[in-house]
């Protein structure tokens, strides 16, 4: 039953895909039915990028692999159209009757809308990024893909590998026209990014094509296709060979070759503040990463007073526990370095690690019955972060499963310093990034039935990070975390969302330098140096975004606040949880006003009978 609900979904996904192309890009015409429209909209969106195609895996069971073997264009040309589309697209949405749709249809008009307005917005700021860093870029997230999610389960697939290797020059080159143009405009990323992209970009294409992942994977992925003859498969490995040969290494080239020429112009590591009408970037980043209107200032200080209470809290059960003296960063940094929290730095240890992580998670599993009433059918696995990602990769992150269920969610733990993993951080990094966190709300709304398909894929960073955090607090709330030392993990890393609400904004908004950063993280935390430096070098890379944890969290925990509140006895957890995972991903000040609109609903129902 399981298989023939997944390929129907991917029959009536690429029904729209196919039949519905032609209203893709033939005049922009205005559809009459708004459900039209907003399909348009994700298959717009859709066609114009390939590697969100494969990324879904929505076509590739009907045996459709065009978009397999195509990438998507990274060319100012192509950022140019995509904003252009937006702006067009918001239009026409705007054109609809709002009030004479039905509610359920107005909760896509306003999820779509923000959305789309938002991207207008943000169209003044084009460029104001630099797509290449140690965090994200073509240099790693084009590798990511081809070896986690492109396919390569038959002699086609393969084909169709080959042919996207064959296609890197082309990506790399439009990469390149667009770093070229943000440079002109005085957009220049800091010293330590291009010092370290270097780094990691010499290491992978400075290596024998038969040992890259790029390689080794696709040999891994042949070997499993049991009716591949071997002579077809050493003639697939030599076209590998002679693509990463010929294309992909002579690609890595050109962009080394252009961050080389950057180290004698970057020299410091400021915030935005540096770039020509950086403060107002920020500012508008701020809105986009939070869905809010808080002002940098404010945020600021919302965070100095959530590290404060915070510490308040972990000061206390650290005094229980018999560590009474010094900071409280100081004495977690001596807790985790303790031996009995931590794991040994070998494969044995790596292993024990991720085994660990599994148990956790399963558990969690089974203690939320009382809690949700819906279960995301996709299942959760956990695996180390690849190799060629460790020394830039976060800590531990969570990639969503295909939208056809055939590709589970994926919890990485990066395992490069377990020295830096105390157990004691374990289960809320698990419950974020896992169950009930990120594989829940995110599976959850891919599993969404009966609304336009871009509800089950549209981001917005504060309503999944906020209910990651959230999910951090509720799984303490229910006893997943008896043990104090646990709960201190928990504070540590609720404290550290916080402090990033004081280093964001001080790096961006305040001038504070890369070091006067690393310090109020390090003396507030206890974190180890390597963390605390990938975190502090990534708020620097990605302006805003990780405002968005703790704004999320605590908008999510406010709207409970005032269910739990004006509803009482009536108030059923199950339901709140409902609400909030129901509809798929939406901007906070829409999720509001839907909490809002339910509380009002059952305030007004008449009481159950006894």
């Amino acid at each position: 039953m399981i298989r023939v609900l997944k390929v129907a979904g991917s029959v009536l996904l690429a029904a729209l895909l196919l039949g519905g192309a032609w209203l893709v890009d033939v005049g922009f015409l205005r559809p009459y039915s708004i459900d039209l429209f907003f399909n348009r909209v994700f298959l717009r969106f859709a066609l114009h990028d390939p590697e969100l195609v494969s990324s879904l895996h929505i076509l590739e069971p009907l045996g459709i692999h065009y978009y397999d073997r195509r990438l998507t264009d990274a060319s100012p040309a192509h950022e140019r159209r995509e904003a252009d589309f937006a702006r067009h697209e918001l239009d026409i949405l705007e054109s609809y009757d709002r009030t004479r749709l039905t509610p359920d249809r107005q909760l896509s008009f306003d999820i779509l809308h923000y959305f789309l307005a938002d991207a207008v917005d943000g169209s003044r700021f084009l460029y104001y990024d630099y797509p290449v860093s140690t965090f994200f870029g073509v240099q790693d997230e084009l590798p990511s893909l081809m070896i986690g999610r492109q396919p390569v389960e038959s002699a086609g697939d393969a084909r169709d590998y080959i042919a996207r290797l064959r296609l890197f020059g082309w990506k790399f080159d439009g990469v390149l026209r667009g770093l070229r143009l943000r440079e002109g405009k005085g957009i220049y990323p800091q010293k330590f990014l291009v010092d370290k992209t270097l780094a990691g970009m010499r290491a992978f294409a400075g290596q024998p094509p038969e040992r890259n992942p790029l390689y080794t994977s696709f040999a891994d992925k042949l070997a499993r296709i049991n009716d591949l003859p071997a002579a077809q498969r050493d003639a697939l490995l030599a076209q590998a060979r002679a693509s990463l040969r010929e294309v992909v290494y002579p690609a890595y080239g050109r962009l080394i070759d252009h961050m080389q020429g950057l180290q004698a112009k970057v020299t410091r590591d400021d915030g935005v503040w540096s770039w020509p009408g950086g403060d107002a970037f920020y500012a508008w980043k701020v809105r986009h990463e939070t869905t809010t209107d808080l002002t940098p200032a404010r945020i600021h200080l919302i965070g100095l007073a959530e590290v404060d209470r915070i510490e308040d809290e972990m000061d206390a059960i650290l005094r229980a526990q018999g560590y009474a003296r010094g900071s409280v960063g100081e004495r977690m940094a001596a807790l985790g370095k303790e031996e009995r929290f931590l794991y040994a730095d070998s494969d044995e240890g790596r292993r024990q690690c991720l085994a660990d992580f599994q148990k956790i998670l399963d558990e969690a599993n089974a203690s939320l019955g009382p809690y949700f009433d819906e279960h995301p059918k996709l299942p959760l696995k956990v695996q180390a972060v690849p190799a060629f990602k460790e020394k830039t990769a976060a800590a531990a992150y969570y990639e969503p499963g295909a939208l056809d269920g055939s590709r589970p969610g994926t919890f990485f733990v990066n395992l490069r310093a377990l020295r830096e993993l105390p157990k004691f951080s374990m289960r809320t990094v698990a419950y974020h990034e896992g169950i009930p966190g990120h594989h829940f709300q995110i599976s959850l709304a891919q599993e969404l039935r009966g609304e336009p398909v871009f509800r089950q894929v549209i981001p917005f960073t504060a309503y999944h990070e906020g209910w990651a955090l959230y999910a951090e607090r509720l799984a303490f709330e229910i006893g997943l975390e008896k043990d104090p030392y646990d709960n201190l993990g928990r504070l540590r890393d609720e404290l550290f969302r916080a402090v990033r609400l004081v280093v964001d904004t001080g790096l961006h908004y305040q001038h504070w330098s890369r070091e006067q950063a690393i310090d109020y993280m390090r003396s507030h935390t206890g974190m180890g140096d390597t963390e605390v430096v990938a975190e502090i070098e990534r708020y620097l890379a990605d302006p805003g975004q990780a405002l968005a944890y703790k704004i999320g969290m605590l908008k999510i925990l406010e709207l409970r606040q005032r269910a739990q509140q004006r509803l009482g006895a009536r108030f059923d957890i199950r339901r709140f949880h409902d609400v909030v995972l129901g509809a798929g991903a939406m901007p906070l000040p829409v999720l509001e006003a839907r909490v809002d609109a339910w509380i009002a609903q059952q305030a007004a129902a008449p009481p159950a009978p006894p």
